[in-house]
């Protein structure tokens, strides 16, 4: 399943909407996308959404599409 994950870059600044990025995951469930983001950056983690099929083909139309694998 791929997943999109809503992050803030750090966790020592406070969270606001103008910093919110995104990356794209594939993972077997949403606590597998949200440990393999925590374990692997230093992002704060707002938000993981799993992309169904017509979500990810609209993602993937995107030119900032692209899977993160750690």
């Amino acid at each position: 399943m791929i997943f999109k994950v809503y992050y803030q870059p750090s966790k020592k600044i406070n969270p606001r909407r103008e910093n919110t990025l995104s990356l794209y995951l594939e993972a077997d469930s949403e606590p597998e996308a949200r440990i393999l983001v925590e374990s692997n950056t230093e992002y704060n983690v707002e938000f993981i959404e799993k992309l169904d099929d017509a979500a990810l083909a609209y993602e993937k139309e995107s030119p900032a599409f692209k899977l993160t694998e750690f």
